[in-house]
């Protein structure tokens, strides 16, 4: 996996582009001082702000030694040594995630969807796509996210399941996750190595090993990280493709975005769409290959490429009929249709979406979504991309390093290209979304993988450069301000600050996803204490004040000692469900009252 070196090269940064860089980071920091970017607390910004301000004067003390000219030993590492840096970079993130989530790994998920994904990983576990409705009362099974028309299956795409059922059954479904960050963060390290070196590889494994939204996206169950390790492992495979131009890369590539696409589709089509047109260029505009690169190898580059696309469609499709009970309408789609019809893809999604309500509406949650204008979706954009610098790794040194990546673009390796663009097309294709995203960033959450390159890429430029000239003490204040973004992220700021400083960033984000969960076990602990027959059926209240918080979840079947159905006010029908559940207790719960009680209903004789 070592990257060639005999062509490397040292790069002569542009003073103004340097200077460009430094007023940027200047500026933003100014707007991080005055609270007006969100999760920035004011005294890092301020802490960052100094190192900026430094930074000129420590410009100007040189050194006669231009630290070994025009060659760079970091760049010739030896392949032992990069697997232990690989295996390094492994590890943190691992213990990242365990780090961030070492306190709610025992407690229930925190949102709708992670149900979902467990609902599909144990119907798998049981050999099946999908599983019967309830045959008489089907609608007290009603599950969010979870299509219930004559089966029941999770609206999402299969891949998720399929990654994280192995987890289940050896019952850490997080480890899972955590495994896929891993791996994920491994790939960019040698991403980074193919493209640049070993300190591009170093310093953009450890950004995404360290990065505090792959570290809280591990601690749930959703199928973003094995979206990211599909990714990371296309990315990789593909840009040494572009080296080697071997069907064998082809061919790990595609099965990389073939498992991205059946976890996330959308997500799938905007990060690949750069690497498309690329592959195209590559393999139909003459002139632009090398000689070597005959006819033949162009055609087993596009068959080992397209094969595994064609066998995750084939996965997909399969399970859309088995669902579905038609290759051509997705889980997904039928679930909207039915459920949340203002949820649609696309503007004006709330006004189009109310000509569709049906009897089936889930009108609290289906009320939630807002329609989408031009001046929204201008709003979601600058969210989405503040929110994925702040938790990709940090805003200002992503901010520093792009403007000095973007900068050099006419003497980079062209494979940089695709990378950068990547982050263009995955917001670009979720402009036409009403939601900004879970912590307003997860529609755009795998752009992490470029933003930690391109930290890679801007640390190596500018080292280079400031070797070259000799600024021996330039280097020591980049570092510097990498080590204070992270204490920003992992490190209470009043042990820098003082008691009167915020807390870290990383606090804010597991707080956002504890309190659910900690919301779900209180009221797991409270229903399995006061469900005392057994077997049982709870008929709970839903709380229309709370749309995000949904009691009602089963496993496949409908078996379980404990059922938990969801009641209809006005329209349950309790001798009905005697007659349909003779041997099972039946309670009635209301949750926002704080009240349980066991329900007497005449049995059929």
């Amino acid at each position: 996996m070592s990257h060639p070196t005999a062509g490397y090269r040292s790069f002569i940064v542009p003073l103004w582009i340097q200077v460009l860089g430094w007023c940027l980071g200047i500026l933003a920091c100014i707007a991080g001082m005055l609270d007006l970017i969100a999760q920035w607390d004011k005294d890092l910004a301020t802490l960052q702000f100094l190192v900026l301000v430094i930074a000129p004067i420590l410009w100007m003390i040189t050194s006669r030694d231009s630290f070994g000219g025009a060659t760079d030993s970091i760049a010739r590492l030896s392949n032992r040594r990069l697997w232990i840096f690989a295996v390094v970079v492994g590890v943190t993130s691992w213990m990242t995630c365990w780090f961030v989530g070492r306190n709610m790994v025992d407690l229930p998920p925190a949102y709708h969807d992670e149900y979902s994904y467990l609902f599909q990983a144990r119907t798998l576990l049981a050999g099946v796509l999908s599983t019967p409705s309830h045959p008489t009362h089907p609608e007290l099974f009603d599950q969010m996210h979870v299509l219930n028309e004559g089966r029941m299956a999770s609206r999402y795409y299969p891949g998720t399941g399929l990654w994280l059922a192995p987890f289940v059954a050896l019952g850490h479904p997080y480890w899972g996750q955590w495994l896929a960050s891993a791996l994920a963060s491994m790939f960019v390290f040698w991403v980074g190595n193919e493209l640049g070196g070993a300190r591009v590889a170093i310093v953009g494994g450890m950004a995404s090993a360290l990065s505090p939204g792959i570290a809280l996206f591990g601690n749930l169950l959703l199928a973003h990280q094995p979206t990211l390790l599909g990714l990371s492992i296309f990315l990789w495979a593909f840009v040494k493709w572009q080296r080697t131009h071997a069907a064998r890369d082809a061919l790990i590539a595609g099965c990389g975005l073939s498992l991205a696409m059946i976890c996330r589709p959308m997500t799938a089509a905007g990060f690949g769409l750069p690497f498309g047109v690329a592959f195209l260029v590559e393999i139909l505009v003459p002139g632009r290959a090398e000689p070597l690169f005959s006819r033949n190898l162009r055609i087993r580059s596009v068959f080992a490429m397209g094969l595994p696309l064609i066998v995750g469609w084939a996965v997909m499709l399969a399970y859309h009929r088995d669902v579905t009970g038609t290759w051509t309408t997705s889980p997904y789609q039928l679930y909207t249709d039915l459920y949340t019809p203002r949820h649609v893809y696309g503007f004006n999604n709330a006004i189009r979406g109310a000509e569709k309500i049906g009897p089936k509406v889930i009108e609290a949650y289906d009320r939630w979504a807002v329609n989408l204008t031009p001046e929204l979706a201008a709003t979601n954009v600058l969210h989405r991309g503040l929110a994925s610098l702040m938790w990709s790794f940090d805003l200002l040194p992503l901010l520093l390093a792009s403007a000095v990546a973007l900068g050099m673009t006419l003497w980079i390796d062209r494979r940089w290209l695709a990378i950068g663009f990547a982050i263009v097309s995955l917001h670009a294709v979720h402009v036409p979304y009403w939601y900004a995203g879970i912590m307003g960033w997860h529609y755009v959450f795998e752009s992490v993988l470029s933003w930690a390159l391109v930290l890679g890429l801007g640390t190596d430029l500018l080292v280079q450069d400031w070797r070259l000239r000799g600024r021996a003490l330039m280097p020591v204040c980049w570092f510097f301000l990498l080590a204070v973004s992270l204490i920003g992220l992992y490190v209470p700021t009043q042990t820098v600050f003082g008691p009167k400083a915020g807390g870290p960033r990383i606090a804010a984000g597991i707080g956002t996803i504890q309190y659910p969960r900690r919301q779900y076990a209180a009221f797991d602990q409270w229903l399995n204490a006061n469900v005392t027959d057994r077997p049982a059926l709870v008929l709970i209240e839903a709380d229309p004040d709370d749309q995000h918080v949904d009691y009602v979840v089963n496993a496949p079947g409908l078996k379980a000692a404990l059922l938990r159905a969801r009641l209809s006010n006005g329209t349950t029908e309790f001798d009905a469900i005697a007659r349909a559940f003779p041997d099972r207790a039946v309670y009635l719960c209301q949750p926002g009252r704080k009240t349980i009680r066991k329900i007497s209903i005449p049995k059929p004789r």
